[in-house]
């Protein structure tokens, strides 16, 4: 039987489990939860040195983010926006699926922007900003997602149909390149992320020279944002876990 259902099973001495329960129940009563604490701790060690196994017991505070009851009421059409999220998945699925039927193997990564939809559509309709003020924010897209914002672009009417038609073949035409590439997309692409790498790094040394030019007192870049968009291809890459110690120097 897997260790894993052991704990299902009845207990074979209650009354020993019950001295066990009253015993650290008196040690929180008499010295105090820390002692408590300390030696629940000690015992799993122990345990672990001997080659018991037992289940982690992770328990941390919340990190980056707030609980339920904290939370300030979300500031857009919760309903309208599920719907746009909705469309635009299907519009990059299928301009990628219609590639591959017209081109077998051309490839396009469907899933990848299906997957974190939410959270670039929460970035477009209510923190990214242009540069009709300043420098406005500069977005690090994950490489693979390039169909959905593609996509986007066409319900904005920034894109052709004919565009969406023509996916990873620009080469001759009027299409739409594979990911972010300011040199074959120089009105539509900013940032290149592909190769796996160049988008966490850049971003970092980019947000590092923001900060630069502010404390110089060169530029203004006081509401600028750098955003990272990294899936696991970037964080597996050896350049990305290097330039982390930047990001972690600055703040």
């Amino acid at each position: 039987m897997g260790k894993g259902y052991r704990q299902q099973l009845p207990d074979r001495d209650p009354q020993e489990t019950e001295e066990w329960i009253e015993s650290i129940a008196a040690i929180i009563d008499l010295k105090g939860e820390e002692r408590a604490r300390y030696l629940l701790q000690t015992l799993i060690r122990e345990a672990r040195t001997r080659n018991i196994s037992i289940p982690l017991l992770t328990t941390s505070p919340y990190v980056n983010t707030i609980p339920p009851e904290a939370e300030p009421e979300y500031p857009g059409d919760e309903a309208i926006e599920k719907k746009i999220r909705r469309i635009i998945r299907w519009n990059a699925a299928m301009m990628v699926s219609k590639a591959n039927k017209n081109f077998a193997g051309l490839g396009g990564h469907i899933s990848t922007y299906a997957s974190a939809a939410s959270l670039y559509e929460v970035g477009f309709n209510h923190f990214f900003k242009g540069k009709e003020k300043g420098f406005g924010d500069f977005i690090y897209y994950q490489g693979h997602s390039s169909p959905g914002i593609y996509s986007r672009a066409f319900l904005e009417g920034r894109l052709t149909s004919n565009q969406l038609d023509h996916f990873r073949r620009e080469a001759f035409t009027d299409g739409l390149s594979s990911y972010p590439h300011p040199r074959l997309m120089p009105d539509f692409w900013e940032f290149p992320t592909v190769s796996m790498g160049l988008g966490p790094t850049n971003a970092i040394y980019h947000a590092r020279f923001l900060r630069y030019l502010k404390e110089r007192g060169i530029a203004d870049t006081t509401n600028s944002r750098v955003w990272a968009f990294l899936g696991d291809g970037e964080c597996d890459e050896p350049e990305t876990l290097h330039a982390l110690h930047l990001a972690h120097r600055e703040n």
